[in-house]
């Protein structure tokens, strides 16, 4: 199986081809191939042809893949392109960099904190989703009791 130096969502320069010198963030990478898709480097436009009458055919702005050897990762901390340095520490393998030793990964630990952050905020606006729709329905409850006493009324 093929790897590559740089993920999704590294910010990275060009190195090489008509882009040279940009910088941005990936979108998208494929080992297979070795090709990685960079936010505002090599847009190219897709023509689509109308399938249906829901889908809508068009010019479609896009960016293009380049090849992964074209690019170097940003190092988040010095802000200079740096090489890639693989260091194991108590068991744990993560990307360096080889200018200041900063690690170029997001921690797993941040990721399951904001998971469980996300969560957590989750069920505090389903409860208040769940407290309206209560309320909701006793107002309703009360307005069909008052409407209903209405009625007699008017019927006497």
């Amino acid at each position: 199986m093929k790897t590559l130096h740089v993920k999704k969502g590294d910010n990275v320069v060009v190195l090489s081809g008509k882009d040279k010198g940009k910088t941005g963030r990936i979108l998208a990478c494929s080992p297979e191939k070795s090709r990685v898709q960079v936010e505002d480097v090599a847009p190219i436009t897709l023509h689509k042809k109308p399938r249906s009458a829901q889908n809508s055919g068009g010019r479609i702005s896009d960016f293009g893949f380049i090849h992964s050897s074209n690019v170097q990762i940003i190092c988040p901390n010095c802000n200079k392109p740096t090489r890639v340095a693989h260091v194991l520490t108590d068991g744990n393998k993560y990307r360096a960099c080889k200018h200041c030793n900063a690690s170029l990964d997001t921690s797993k630990q941040d990721k399951k904190s904001k998971k469980s952050v996300d969560k957590k905020s989750e069920k505090k606006v389903d409860d208040k989703k769940a407290e309206k729709k209560v309320v909701d329905k006793k107002a309703e409850k009360a307005d069909k009791k008052v409407g209903d006493k209405k009625a007699k009324k008017s019927k006497e």
